[in-house]
């Protein structure tokens, strides 16, 4: 969350950036800046594009990284660099020791940006200053890493969850304050999740009545399954009218649980990721909605932001990174927060299929050809 604004203050100052940024690409490629911000050689720009950027990302559970994130930034980079550019990646399986040993492994090999997804955002903090200490200049990416990071990309998290709590008082309507809700949380170790929790919970205190809440480690499914079946049993299966769920994996293993359970409906259950699951059980009635965060171009502008920092074109990066948010161990760290829009029945074909992220028919398989015609998506 960016510090002394709100959300959409945020968001805005977001989009102004974009747009100096791509003034700032058109004045490079008209000469009007030099490559390198202060003016240089087109033998030293070459020898510029001959980079590599450290990519790590945390976990597989998450569908995104691995389908996404992770070919959107190598594209990107190799673009950026008329082909010169590589992504150096690696993928801690939601391990911290993995990906400590990823990380140093990158700092040995001598990578020339490093954007990292942190499993543990307290925990990467000397690893960060390792690299920091090897020259070796580090963007944390979707979640804010600790320690002296030079920059940080992702979305308004608490926006996130407050998104996620108005779609819950808006089913629950009328009956809201008589409502017994279960939060299912993220992983603490996320610092998102404690963004997430606080912007829902802005909209649910004093609207519903949380019944039960629970933190799920690692953002794991399994974990949030058994947490759902200690819920059903604590709360009574009858008497959950909502569920808010971080993400769509949690939102998944919550519907499993409550169909296991013997559930004749399913309580509006939120999610968050867009994954072509959660989208499928939306077309179906299972879910009720989940956050589409543009990972496209959440992903898009971490590779932009990563090439003009070693390139060292001051401009475009300060143009990149005018929000600023603050994490316990830096203040006023650059930063770039992408929008958020909510995913629902109504809203598939203006999000997911407008940016190409899914096709009509990867959603609507034969298990889902009949939600798919009641939304008229076809």
């Amino acid at each position: 969350m960016s510090t002394g604004s709100t959300p959409r203050a945020a968001v805005r100052r977001a989009a102004t950036a974009l747009a100096v940024y791509s003034s700032a690409l058109s004045l490079t490629a008209c000469g009007a800046i030099g490559g390198d911000g202060e003016g240089g050689s087109s033998a030293s720009s070459k020898r510029r594009d001959d980079i590599t950027v450290g990519l790590l990302l945390p976990d597989r559970d998450t569908a995104r990284f691995e389908k996404f994130d992770h070919p959107i930034i190598k594209k990107e980079v190799a673009s950026l660099t008329h082909g010169k550019g590589r992504v150096l990646y690696a993928n801690a399986e939601a391990s911290v020791d993995k990906q400590s040993e990823q990380f140093q492994r990158m700092i040995d090999d001598k990578v020339d940006v490093i954007l990292v997804d942190a499993v543990d955002a307290r925990l990467i903090a000397p690893d960060v200053q390792k690299s920091k200490d090897a020259g070796i200049p580090v963007i944390a990416y979707d979640r804010l890493a600790q320690g002296p990071i030079d920059a940080y990309v992702s979305h308004d998290n608490e926006l996130v969850g407050q998104v996620q709590g108005r779609a819950i008082t808006e089913a629950l309507g009328t009956k809201a304050s008589s409502s017994k809700v279960v939060m299912m949380n993220g992983d603490p170790a996320d610092p998102n999740t404690a963004q997430f929790k606080q912007g829902a919970l802005g909209e649910l205190e004093g609207r519903v009545d949380i019944a039960k809440q629970y933190d799920t480690d690692k953002w794991s499914p399994a974990a949030a399954k058994a947490n759902m079946k200690e819920a059903i049993r604590s709360v009574g299966l009858d008497r959950i009218a909502a569920v808010y769920a971080a993400n769509d994996g949690i939102a998944g293993a919550v519907i499993d649980a409550l169909k296991e359970a013997g559930a004749d409906r399913i309580p509006p259950v939120t999610g968050q990721d867009a994954n072509l699951d959660a989208v499928q059980r939306i077309v179906a009635g299972e879910q009720r909605m989940t956050v589409y965060k543009p990972f496209l171009d959440e992903a898009a502008y971490a590779a932009q932001m990563a090439v003009t920092k070693v390139q060292g074109r001051d401009i475009a990066f300060d143009a990149l990174t005018r929000d600023r948010v603050d994490s316990p161990t830096q203040q006023n760290v650059p930063a770039l927060l992408v929008p958020v829009v909510s995913l629902t029945k109504d809203t598939i074909k203006k999000t997911v299929i407008a940016d190409g992220v899914y096709t009509v028919r990867q959603i609507c398989t034969a298990a889902y050809a009949a939600g798919c015609a009641a939304v008229r998506l076809k």
